[in-house]
């Protein structure tokens, strides 16, 4: 066999055999991604999605143009009061899907440059790291529901 193509041969089965390995690294879905309506004077909403990484990986930061600070929020029970706080990462465990959802982790879309009316979306970047330690950003665009779809408080876990 000729050095040239059996060189040939050989790049194209490692080039194979990486193909799984890369594609594998981090795969992170973003499905039913949405962000609540907001009336004229409102400053803040929250936008909500379901994720599920392959691989297992973190959402080590969050983005958007439609408002001045974007962050990612849990709220929790602590006593008989709900409280809400920024954190710094979310754990994307491998093949679960981790919702961001009313009531538990979501963005939070502050100091909002115009009120996000039911039927646009809004552009998100999804800020991901991989086991490894490489970041990637996932492009989400978050259609806006109206307030009257929401879920009712009390449905809310």
């Amino acid at each position: 066999m000729h050095k040239a193509t059996a060189f040939m041969i050989r790049l194209a089965l490692c080039g194979a055999a990486m193909l799984p390995a890369s594609a594998a690294l981090a795969q992170v879905e973003v499905t039913d991604a949405w962000a609540r309506s907001t009336v004229e004077a409102q400053r803040a909403s929250g936008a909500f999605m379901k994720l599920r990484s392959a691989a297992g990986a973190r959402l080590v930061g969050v983005k958007s143009p439609a408002a001045a600070v974007v962050e990612l929020h849990e709220m929790a029970m602590q006593g008989d009061v709900m409280k809400m706080r920024a954190i710094d990462a979310l754990d994307l465990p491998a093949g679960q899907v981790v919702e961001l959802k009313p009531g538990s982790y979501h963005v939070m879309l502050i100091d909002l440059k115009a009120p996000l009316k039911a039927g646009e979306s809004v552009p998100i970047t999804l800020d991901v790291q991989d086991k490894d330690g490489t970041r990637r950003q996932i492009e989400v665009k978050a259609a806006v529901r109206p307030l009257s779809a929401m879920p009712a408080a009390s449905a809310v876990k």
